[in-house]
């Protein structure tokens, strides 16, 4: 999937906006504060409907206006076209929707669509963040690939709910909290197969591109399922009744799953540089999208903010024909220009795009 054309309104600072981007590489530079982080926002929020940079998408109308508009014609490799569009006005608390001029059913639907994956200077959260972090990093990946994930991962988010609200109540009804317990069992069991079995896939395409990138040695990545790896869900679940109780919420299971990132079985937030950092973010991140990709699903949509960040000129330009190999839609943005212009393999099917003030122009 690709996008054909993105027009914004009233977005941030950029007031008006259309574009028809490259189906590959498009690179965006231009001063600090001129736009171009607003942009690759406006292609996450058709993704996600969230923004990164902000809980509240009223934050994302411009202060001159009452309402934002962000609208993409999109093109699968078919050539078939899919229109989407989001809108908020500053006077509502609902965000209107149209995927194909109509309401999605869920949100779910339009990240099937338009997959995206966004590397930015935050993107260290991944290491250095808690665990959720890295279970979302994860269940993406699953999402994607395994269309079965989904199913699995709302029962089993909607079985936990009604558990945690009964280990809150004064008096627990024993055969409610075993009813639930069966279904936190069989769909916990499920999602973390899936997670299991994505992690797998991912590996090696992690390594590749790892050893691309840098030259780190003795890395490794550990899934820890969130409870006993001896015991059966259910069989954990029964064990830590009477201290989720005391608590009020449950304690065990994959809501409290990890991926362990290490070296030589450090942290590897403790041993890595902040280049480095970027360097493994970046090979987790690329290697999900080449497991997308070669899954025959579909391509994603890289979002590369700030790219001369924390990145040297050589790491740069390995990093440039890795995402120029994976033959997916790339936005890149810098303030230097001059860091844009690395030895890109087919630079006659880049384009350019300067930003200033809130405008964005096509450099000819």
């Amino acid at each position: 999937m690709a996008i054909q054309r993105l027009t914004l309104q009233n977005f941030r600072n950029l007031e008006k906006v259309d574009l028809q981007p490259a189906a590959g590489l498009n690179l965006i530079y231009g001063e600090n504060g001129s736009g171009k982080t607003s942009l690759l926002e406006a292609i996450y929020l058709l993704s996600l409907v969230r923004s990164f940079r902000s809980k509240k998408l009223k934050n994302l109308i411009s202060h001159t206006d009452t309402r934002f508009t962000v609208f993409a014609q999109l093109v699968d490799d078919e050539g078939h076209l899919l229109p989407l569009g989001i809108q908020r006005e500053q006077s509502s608390d609902e965000t209107e929707i149209l995927l194909r001029g109509q309401r999605p059913a869920s949100i779910a639907e339009l990240t099937a669509h338009l997959p995206v994956q966004l590397i930015n200077p935050d993107a260290f959260r991944l290491l250095e963040g808690g665990p959720r972090e890295r279970r979302q990093f994860l269940d993406w990946g699953a999402f994607h690939v395994e269309p079965r994930f989904i199913y699995a991962w709302q029962r089993f988010q909607r079985a936990l709910k009604q558990r945690n609200s009964l280990l809150r109540h004064a008096r627990i009804d024993p055969l409610q909290l075993e009813l639930w317990e069966k279904e936190i069992a069989a769909t916990g069991e499920e999602v973390t197969l899936y997670r299991e079995t994505y992690l797998k896939q991912l590996k090696p395409l992690f390594v590749k591109l790892l050893s691309r990138l840098s030259n780190i040695e003795g890395f490794r990545l550990h899934f820890l399922r969130g409870w006993d790896k001896n015991l059966p869900l259910l069989d954990s679940l029964n064990a830590s009744r009477q201290k989720d109780s005391e608590q009020g919420f449950t304690q065990t299971g994959p809501q409290r799953a990890d991926l362990r990132v290490t070296i030589d079985g450090r942290s590897a937030i403790e041993v890595l540089s902040r280049g480095q950092q970027k360097l493994v973010v970046s090979a987790l991140k690329l290697a999900q999208g080449e497991l997308l990709a070669s899954s025959g699903n579909k391509r994603c949509i890289y979002l590369i903010d700030d790219l001369p960040a924390e990145l040297d000129r050589y790491h740069r330009e390995v990093f440039c024909h890795v995402l120029e190999e994976q033959e997916s839609q790339v936005f890149i943005t810098s303030v230097d220009e001059a860091a844009l212009q690395v030895a890109w393999k087919e630079p006659e099917k880049i384009l350019w795009f300067h930003v200033e003030q809130g405008q964005i122009s096509l450099k000819t």
